[in-house]
């Protein structure tokens, strides 16, 4: 037998009632089996069967991976994101609840190289699905969600033929017109600086481990969890 911790987020915590469990499995289990067991330990979590991504110490795996003894097990509902890095080209790569400073962001990202700078800022809007929204609160899986924000940094600049790019996540309560990202790129041209900084949102959205929880006028929900999809795995199960 082998002990591992297993971490559910957002919905999959509400559900299960747990952030963190620590359970034994015999050796040779795959997360795909742990899982299941989870589903069986809690009825809620069945109808996410087919929705939920799995990683082991803060790298997406596919069902088959087998853990071993002490692995962190992370089970991760559907996506709606400051390090050093080696490549030059990325800035700061922060997640944290502080306000964003998008000025700040730009400022950093300028150079005498660059001739366009780009940013992107999601903010909270009053009304989503016709439902008025009173604030946003965002959760993440923080260790792999900054490991995946500098991976995305990373793609951005071996894609397209930027100067910088830097990044900031919100977590916690956002209020209405907030900023709960921001993403700032510098190019030589705007057309590497605008594709560069629409490629970092659309992965953001797509793989970074981060939720969003809506609270409108009569309810809350999490948002994406229920209907999305995971996202494509960028490495192959283990032994």
């Amino acid at each position: 037998m082998m002990r591992v911790t297993v971490k559910l987020f957002a919905v999959l915590r509400e559900r299960a009632k747990a952030g963190e469990l620590e359970r034994d499995f015999p050796d040779g289990v795959t997360v795909g089996e742990i899982w299941r067991r989870l589903g069986d330990e809690f009825p809620a979590l069945a109808q996410m069967r087919d929705t939920v991504s799995c990683a082991v110490n803060y790298e997406y795996v596919t069902p088959d991976f087998k853990p071993r003894q002490g692995d962190e097990v992370a089970f991760i509902p559907p996506v709606s994101g400051g390090a050093e890095n080696s490549e030059r080209w990325i800035g700061t790569v922060a997640i944290g609840e502080e306000p964003i400073d998008v000025g700040a962001l730009a400022r950093e990202v300028s150079s005498p190289a660059a001739g366009a700078v780009v940013t992107f800022v999601g903010s909270t809007r009053e009304e989503n699905a016709g439902r008025r929204v009173l604030r946003l609160e965002y959760d993440a899986y923080l260790p792999m969600a900054l490991r995946e924000l500098r991976k995305i940094a990373a793609e951005a600049g071996h894609r397209f033929r930027i100067v910088k790019i830097a990044m900031h996540h919100r977590v916690g309560l956002v209020e209405l017109g907030e900023t709960s990202v921001a993403i700032a790129v510098s190019a030589a041209h705007r057309a590497q600086a605008f594709e560069a900084c629409r490629f970092a949102i659309d992965r953001v959205k797509e793989v970074a481990p981060i939720w969003k929880k809506e609270y409108f006028e009569g309810g809350e929900l999490w948002v994406g969890c229920q209907t999305s999809q995971p996202p494509r795995l960028r490495r192959a199960g283990g032994t």
